[in-house]
């Protein structure tokens, strides 16, 4: 397909580049009625919509009939790729007997969510997927802050954004009929359940090889003040000797603390939390505690049970904050996911990358479905399944540090490592709506 032969949309932030493309048109890519009005005045079969310094490759992929659109990046699009950080690269190409279609379903009022609105449509109508080869030259060097959009939807600078978008979102669930209605009766027998364990409430820490900061992480555990019995219960997943020993150390300090190495190969994170939650010392709460974090102050653990107590919940989560090694923060920035609402949460926890922490279940409720046993993304796909089905409560206060080091999973983030998380979590995605479209 000859670039000639197409209409030519050029975002606002790269207009400059209009002299490259004779006849394109600018289009504010935010604003669905300038989508919308694009699409409309289309003449030729197919569309490029160009965001970024690109230089088009003479010949470009030809769409299959009931291809919606065409990108390239290093993100395969599958059902559950509702994020809207998705990665669609500089340039996409666009059917544009399919985009008229989608153009009628999405919102012109939409001042932010235009794009995320129409690509969401497009995916009812056709099918959205990566070229086998990049159909563009960058004309500079990407420069994205990835960390930055790690977090994006947490920024208060982008609530109005976050707002529309979720709108957007919530409007393409109920056309696909994936839109369900958030759980708010408490767990039935709650009470009960909470009766029949030993503890009211155990810390759950997996660790593997890491001896610089497994210490502070069980003793900020330990030294919670509490009216209630709770224990701490660390899964050694097979770490080298300096681990062990700085975990020997601390049990002599107190029984509170149970060690579970385990056995075998293939043990994930998920896996380790599994062998915590049937292990019959765990509490009936079971509360979490990332290996190289600590807890904000010393009676979170209080305030989380409190919190269950009060609202017979399956889940509760909490905010955090990010810090260096040494727990100074690294801005100002709460994780505190705002945007799940008590009204909405459990449909836009879909849209966004994550539920926050920590993460506390009631026990019962895991026993009963289980953790995958993988390493990342394991509590999220774990809150989308009982979410579904279960209360989640929230707590807006900061009750965590989480330490940003060069060790932990989301440090140092690259392109090929963030699309690899993404991936597993539109996986994850998928399946979630897959369930609730049945």
């Amino acid at each position: 397909m000859r670039k000639q032969n197409l209409n030519i949309a050029l975002s606002d932030s790269c207009a400059h580049l209009a002299s490259k493309y004779p006849e394109c048109k600018t289009v504010d890519f935010k604003s669905g009625g300038a989508i919308a009005n694009f699409f409309e005045q289309a003449d030729a079969q197919c569309s490029v919509l160009i965001f970024g310094d690109v230089e088009l490759h003479d010949d470009l992929p030809e769409l299959d009939k009931d291809a919606a659109m065409v990108y390239y990046s290093g993100e395969e699009y599958l059902i559950g790729s509702v994020r809207d950080t998705f990665d669609f690269g500089k340039c996409v190409i666009v059917n544009n007997t399919i985009a008229k279609e989608a153009v009628t379903r999405i919102d012109r009022a939409t001042i932010h969510a235009g794009m995320y609105d129409f690509r969401l449509q497009m995916s009812r109508f056709g099918n959205i997927y990566c070229a086998e080869s990049q159909f563009y030259d960058l004309s500079t060097a990407a420069t994205d802050d990835l960390d930055a959009a790690h977090f994006a939807y947490c920024d208060p600078k982008n609530h109005d954004y976050q707002a529309e978008a979720e709108k957007v979102f919530t409007r393409f669930l109920k056309d696909i009929d994936c839109l369900i209605k958030p759980p708010t009766e408490p767990v039935d027998g709650f009470d009960s359940i909470i009766s029949r364990y030993p503890a009211r409430a155990s810390v759950i820490i997996p660790v593997k090889d890491r001896p610089e900061v497994i210490a502070d992480a069980v003793r900020s555990a330990l030294n919670q003040k509490t009216n209630f019995y709770f224990n701490v219960i660390v899964v050694d997943n097979q770490s080298d000797e300096p681990t062990r020993k700085v975990l020997r150390e601390c049990q002599k300090e107190t029984e509170r603390l149970v060690v579970i190495e385990t056995e075998g190969e293939g043990i994930g994170i998920g896996g380790c939390w599994n062998i915590a939650i049937n292990d019959p010392r765990c509490g009936a709460i079971a509360i979490q505690l990332d290996s190289d974090d600590v807890y904000a102050y010393p009676n979170v653990v209080q305030k989380i049970v409190d919190t269950f107590m009060r609202e017979k919940c399956g889940i509760l989560i909490g905010s955090y904050r990010l810090t260096d090694i040494n727990l100074k923060p690294l801005n100002d920035l709460i994780i505190d996911h705002r945007e799940y609402t008590a009204e909405n949460g459990v449909n836009n926890a879909l849209r966004v990358n994550g539920f926050g922490a920590p993460r506390c279940y009631l026990t019962e409720l895991v026993r009963i479905n289980q953790f995958k046993n993988v390493s990342y993304g394991e509590d999220y796909d774990l809150c989308l399944r009982l979410s579904r089905r279960y209360k989640l409560t929230r707590i807006f206060d900061v009750l965590y540090l989480c330490r940003r080091w060069g060790k932990n999973s989301d440090a140092d983030l690259t392109p090929e490592k963030l699309s690899r998380f993404n991936r597993i979590k539109d996986r994850f995605r998928t399946e979630e709506m897959q369930r609730r479209m049945i």
